[in-house]
């Protein structure tokens, strides 16, 4: 059996513990790890001088071992080595900690590359805890991996080495010889290589180039797999209904692009072929409305709608928005989520089998494989890049195939969404329900943070509400997030704001905890909500009108405008501060887009140039292969190139079936597969 899709214990130098490191981020073999791909690179091709360096600033040096100082014993368990050093004109002294192996390791007269910040003086120049290659051995453009407690990335580099000994021994190639061709592209197994260990900067861009080319490739086969599929059933076909009763009972009247998507969806509802269509509608354009007079359609046909949303909050929002909607025409939807006891789920399931459910609302609850429909003709999902296309997929094989609405409050530019929603037809809805006033919008450091607290407190005396969005720590450490909330509520509860009702939101609270905190922020029982990014999405409170976001320049433009668009939901002026220390340009200059516009595709545009496709989403984008190359590759031309690509393939094989396709089958089935078990398989 080809070794490199063994166990990834079973690689040289791994072991069963580094294996369960390996496996905890999601790598299971040897194959998994040749796509484990850097994140940056350690750049040693354009050493710099020691007198040419600025304190602070990572920098490669190459120079020579003057003489080792002896080590010093701090204290039990902290040792100090140092080694004095000279680039042939200036000297410095590397200073390591609890390291004795690279200290051993550096002989006198010898030349190394190090890698590191300098400190001090003209007198004395220091590089702590830097990075060492010797020069004969060195990698010029040394790979940095992202990484896990107890994994390093030189352990990587190590085990990333043997398995690319393994793919010398068993190569393989995905892209047909005509396509590498056409496209200019390197071998895969060149471009793994050179993706890793790098000869040089012209080498690792056509390696990324490819790989990126692939990824995008295999999604794109993948999406129009589905689609072409999707076209070939037969779907419930509804007859053209009278929805005036259901405008009638509607507080408000439809602006013409909301007329318009839900003329679309019923015409596609009536074809008699699945309807794949995605509605897309920056925050407030009113795409609930759209979905629930698709249900109303739906039920006047004798179908069961039901709409799945990412998050019990927004269920149970739904839930209440749907009700308003549709009972007036007699029509009660239902809730189901993971955290109902388990009789009143009995319950709900038998009335959802009778067909006496006409609209269900729910969490991915509602995909398990035990509930089954009487007559399901319209699937909704909600913010839909939170689930996986195979998640959507499997929601619409349930009871046959039912029309599909997507929702989308996540402005995407058009070629992206294309691409990302290529089993897709969109429907964009760019006008705004009448009374909205945009959210001015100001960028501040934390030197006018009181200045913020009061202004907020004025509109708090106004009877309005706010949200304080609480400091990011790291994407990835949910629990220091709930630290930081916690605490930041504190400190708000008693110092600027202990006059006033304070609530908390985090992800961590149970599901009935997180409920309650938003009821009595509706009922106006809380005055100033302090929140992580959980209320990101479709939180509706139309008498918040403020909300200040704490370290913005953590957050990329998409999600500072998701986080944005809490507010502004009423017809009062409603007010963003974002607050940030930082000095970067890149930080800087994002808070001036978000300050000039609030129009969320004009943003999302942006958001593509800055960011570039792979990193679009960030890491909540589940049912996309991550895009690590492609977010390197992130012109549009690559874009455009792999869809037509795509494209060609599909028309010529759509099952990919042709010999020369077999290994770009199975990378498509594998790449669909690890998001359930009802994507292609």
């Amino acid at each position: 059996m080809n070794e490199l899709y063994q166990p990834i214990g079973t690689l040289p130098g791994v072991g069963e513990k580094r294996a369960q490191k390996y496996q905890k981020m999601g790598i299971e073999t040897p194959y998994d790890l040749l796509f484990h791909f850097p994140r940056t690179y350690i750049d040693y091709t354009s050493p710099v001088r020691i007198a040419d360096t600025e304190n602070g600033e990572p920098v490669a040096v190459r120079c020579t071992v003057i003489k080792k100082l002896p080590p010093s014993f701090i204290r039990k368990g902290f040792s100090l080595y140092r080694v004095a050093v000279s680039d042939g004109i200036s000297e410095m002294l590397l200073v390591f900690y609890n390291t004795p192996y690279t200290y051993q390791a550096m002989k006198a007269g010898e030349e190394y590359y190090v890698y590191g910040k300098l400190s001090g003086g003209f007198l004395r120049r220091e590089m702590q805890a830097p990075q060492v290659q010797k020069v004969q051995d060195a990698m010029l453009l040394q790979p940095v991996y992202p990484q896990t407690t107890g994994l390093t990335s030189a352990m990587i580099r190590t085990n990333v080495l043997k398995a690319l000994n393994i793919l010398e021994q068993q190569p393989f190639e995905t892209l047909p010889e005509k396509m590498r061709k056409d496209y200019g592209l390197m071998p895969l197994m060149q471009a793994l290589h050179e993706i890793h260990r790098p000869a040089d900067t012209e080498m690792l861009l056509q390696a990324r180039h490819r790989l990126g080319f692939e990824e995008l490739l295999q999604f794109q086969l993948g999406t129009l797999m589905l689609r072409h599929r999707a076209d070939s059933q037969n779907a419930p076909k509804m007859e053209q209904t009278d929805l005036s009763a259901f405008y009638s009972g509607l507080p408000f009247s439809l602006t013409k692009a909301q007329k318009h998507a839900v003329d679309v969806i019923c015409g596609d509802l009536c074809c008699g072929r699945p309807m794949n269509r995605l509605l897309q509608g920056d925050v407030g354009s009113g795409k609930t409305v759209v979905a629930a007079a698709a249900a109303a359609f739906a039920a006047a046909n004798g179908f069961q709608t039901v709409i799945m949303a990412p998050t019990e909050i927004l269920a149970q929002q739904h839930l209440r928005t749907f009700k308003s909607f549709l009972e007036p025409v007699g029509i009660h939807p239902v809730l189901l989520t993971g955290s109902a006891k388990a009789k009143e789920k009995r319950e709900i399931k038998t009335q959802i089998a009778s067909g006496s459910v006409q609209v269900l609302v729910g969490t991915h609850a509602v995909i398990q494989k035990d509930i089954e429909f009487s007559a399901l003709g319209l699937v909704i999902t909600d913010e839909q890049h939170r689930f996986g296309v195979a998640q959507r997929a499997a929601l619409a094989e349930k009871g046959g195939f039912p029309h599909k609405l997507v929702m989308s409050a996540t402005p995407i530019p058009r070629t992206l969404a294309l691409i990302i929603y290529g089993d897709l037809d969109i429907t964009i809805l760019d006008e705004m329900p009448r009374g909205r006033l945009p959210v001015k919008t100001f960028a501040v450091t934390g030197g006018f943070r009181e200045r913020a607290y009061g202004f907020i407190k004025e509109h708090l005396d106004a009877g309005e509400q706010a949200y304080l969005v609480c400091p990011m720590i790291e994407e990835s450490d949910v629990l220091e997030n709930v630290q930081a909330a916690e605490s930041y509520a504190e400190t708000l509860k008693a110092g600027a704001f202990s006059e006033y009702r304070v609530g908390l939101l985090h992800g961590k609270l149970k599901p009935q905890e997180k409920e309650a905190v938003m009821a009595a922020m509706k009922a106006h029982e809380i005055d100033l909500l302090v929140c992580t990014t959980v209320v990101e999405v479709g939180v509706d409170i139309p008498n918040a009108t403020m909300i200040l976001i704490e370290n913005a320049d953590r957050f990329g433009l998409a999600q500072l405008h998701q986080l944005r668009g809490r507010v502004g939901r009423s017809s009062i002026q409603s007010y963003c501060i974002l607050v940030t220390d930082s000095r970067r340009e890149d930080a800087r200059e994002r808070l001036k887009i978000m300050s000039r516009t609030s129009n969320g595709f004009a943003i999302a545009e942006e958001d593509l140039k800055l960011r570039g496709p792979g990193d679009f989403f960030g890491h909540a984008q589940h049912g996309m292969p991550p895009m690590l190359q492609a977010a390197y590759s992130s012109n549009i031309p690559l874009l455009s190139e792999t869809q037509t690509a795509a494209k060609a393939v599909i028309a010529e094989d759509p099952d990919l079936s042709s010999p020369e396709l077999r290994s770009l089958r199975t990378a498509v089935l594998q790449l669909f597969a690890k998001n359930g078990e009802n994507g292609l398989n």
